[in-house]
């Protein structure tokens, strides 16, 4: 059987007569008959019933026909994709992300995909709060955390790289007050907290969550200090000036902890769930720039590279003389 065996047969079925048939296919009747019959002998069975007033399948011709509408749909999504990939992708891509990541690391990686294929379209949102991306409009997020609970039915998620939350603090403050020994110390130090991305009423900034990075070990301590903001980046300036001890992602602050401007305190310790993850609403026809976006940006993220180079953004807007940004 061929291509056009499959057509023929599903023609018939859906027409009711070879009459019909022909006419779906644009040929005469004759030749559809010819065709059918010559069908039947190949396969050794009869496909349809004939009457003077209708075609119907058999039982051997249901379970063809069957087969038949599954092999070409096939066929025609074989197509389309070699169209496809054929074809240079174009279209606009709506994103959504928070401000540090989105101009440190995001940005960049997206300026050189759009150099890649000049006829796609990227619009960025940078905000704090993870938006309802299907109700506006978003094709995805690069956020900080993956989708739960019922959330995870329903949307689609991808890890683009691995990351940690960890506790830092300057030389210059440990110098002063000391590292602390133990979790329990830290509500002895001045601990400066980041009041952002709070998606849960009632959360508690001033309590960090951490785990034991040897056995995952859940670990949970209540902190204070003098200092807290909304803004992550005045935190660290606050850090890194040696006003207290911070936790922090480590896309943020990797380029100071090489340099030793910040040094890793309770290095046993880290935040979980702090990983860079693709999400979007689930949909069963995602569009070629869509996947061809977020394996670029995999493929960017895919060796951490903020453990071993700058952000793009950061060396290009750094005075000469000025600490690197992170």
């Amino acid at each position: 059987m061929d291509r056009s065996d499959l057509e023929l047969v599903l023609a018939v079925r859906d027409g009711g007569s070879l009459t019909a048939a022909a006419l779906s296919l644009d040929v005469a009747p004759p030749v559809v008959t010819k065709r059918l019959a010559a069908l039947e002998a190949q396969l050794g069975q009869r496909l349809f019933q004939r009457t003077t007033r209708r075609v119907s399948p058999t039982a051997e011709g249901e379970t063809v026909c069957e087969r038949a509408q599954l092999l070409l749909q096939g066929f025609m999504a074989l197509e389309s994709e070699l169209q496809e990939r054929k074809a240079e992708p174009t279209g606009l891509v709506r994103l959504a992300a928070t401000f540090g990541f989105g101009r440190l690391w995001l940005g960049p990686a997206l300026a050189a995909f759009q150099e890649r294929y000049p006829r796609i379209e990227i619009q960025l949102q940078l905000t704090e709060q993870l938006p309802d991306l299907a109700l506006e409009g978003f094709d995805g997020a690069i956020w900080l955390w993956s989708v739960q609970g019922r959330q995870a039915a329903q949307w689609v998620s991808r890890r683009l790289a691995r990351n940690q939350r960890v506790l830092v603090a300057s030389p210059r403050y440990l110098k002063q007050h000391g590292e602390p020994a133990d979790l329990e110390a830290l509500q002895h130090h001045a601990c400066l907290i980041v009041r952002e991305n709070g998606n849960a009423a009632g959360q508690r900034f001033d309590v960090w969550q951490l785990h034991r990075e040897r056995d995952k070990t859940p670990a949970r301590v209540r902190v204070h200090g003098p200092l807290a903001s909304n803004s992550g980046e005045l935190v660290r300036d606050w850090c890194l000036e040696g006003r207290g001890i911070m936790l922090r992602s480590l896309w943020d602050i990797a380029p100071q902890l090489a340099s030793g401007q910040l040094v890793r305190v309770l290095p046993a310790y880290s935040m979980p769930d702090a990983d860079i993850h693709w999400l979007a609403p689930y949909r069963t026809d995602q569009p070629r720039r869509i996947r061809l976006l977020i394996d670029h940006l995999a493929a960017q993220f895919q060796d951490t590279p903020w453990k071993t180079t700058r952000p793009a953004a950061a060396s290009r807007t750094a005075p000469r003389g000025s600490r690197p940004a992170p």
